[in-house]
């Protein structure tokens, strides 16, 4: 009889021990934030690391995936993959333009404006993002005019959608417009300037992200930070094609 008693006490103890192994696992995961460095021209194998870092941070549920940004710019097609993916994505995306000396053109800056927080270094710059033709051929009036108005559409849209400067994106675009981090700040077209990841990781907690109408309260205080590296495929390419 004493066996029979004890059989549902010793399970009740070990289903209550998985139920509490299991959130801890789970809140571990919730309080880590991701973080991939990203320096150089935006291409395919940019766009595969940084689309990559995305879907494991939806699969692993951490709070965030930082995108540390140093880039001259790069290619259209590249770019628009990457901007469609943190446009879409249910996790928060955070670009980070640092460290020092760094800097978001072209490219660059669309991309750090389409992030749900938007940060930058003291010493870094963003701008510049007026199209040019591949291989620095020379496009016809029309074309360019073509292009133009199209990278701006598209540069107002972003900057809409995020709540930021449109003015300021557009001349980003016709005017090549680059400003300093902390006028960039000041009108608006970044959400925080930090020296350095400690920094950002402290002024992101607490702050509240629009996920498509969700809002979501990041708690990064205490939140361990896990690099993801580009897989050894990722850095073989990476070095053929911008060594």
């Amino acid at each position: 009889m004493s066996k029979i008693k004890q059989f549902p006490r010793k399970s009740l103890f070990i289903f209550g021990l998985i139920f509490f192994l299991s959130f801890l696992i789970t809140d571990a995961q919730s309080k880590t934030v991701n973080l991939i460095e990203v320096e150089g021209i935006i291409n395919p194998v940019s766009a595969e690391y940084i689309v990559n870092a995305i879907k494991i941070t939806e699969k692993e549920s951490a709070q965030c995936l930082i995108i540390k940004l140093d880039t001259p710019g790069g290619l259209d097609t590249s770019m628009r993959q990457i901007i469609k993916e943190m446009l879409n994505t249910p996790v928060p995306i955070v670009v980070y333009v640092a460290p020092a000396g760094a800097r978001a053109a072209s490219a660059g800056v669309l991309i750090t404006l389409a992030a749900h927080v938007a940060a930058m270094a003291p010493g870094t710059n963003i701008g510049a993002a007026h199209p040019v033709a591949m291989g620095g051929g020379k496009m016809s009036r029309e074309m360019a005019e073509k292009v133009e108005n199209d990278a701006v559409a598209y540069i107002q849209s972003i900057a809409t959608k995020r709540k930021r400067n449109v003015e300021w994106a557009e001349k980003a675009v016709r005017e090549s417009v680059s400003i300093k981090a902390d006028e960039a700040l000041k009108i608006n077209v970044i959400d925080l300037v930090c020296p350095n990841l400690d920094d950002l990781i402290e002024k992101l907690d607490g702050r509240e992200i629009d996920l498509d109408g969700k809002k979501v309260i990041l708690a990064t205080k205490g939140a361990t930070v896990h690099n993801l590296p580009m897989s050894l495929r990722e850095k073989i390419l990476a070095t053929l094609t911008d060594p």
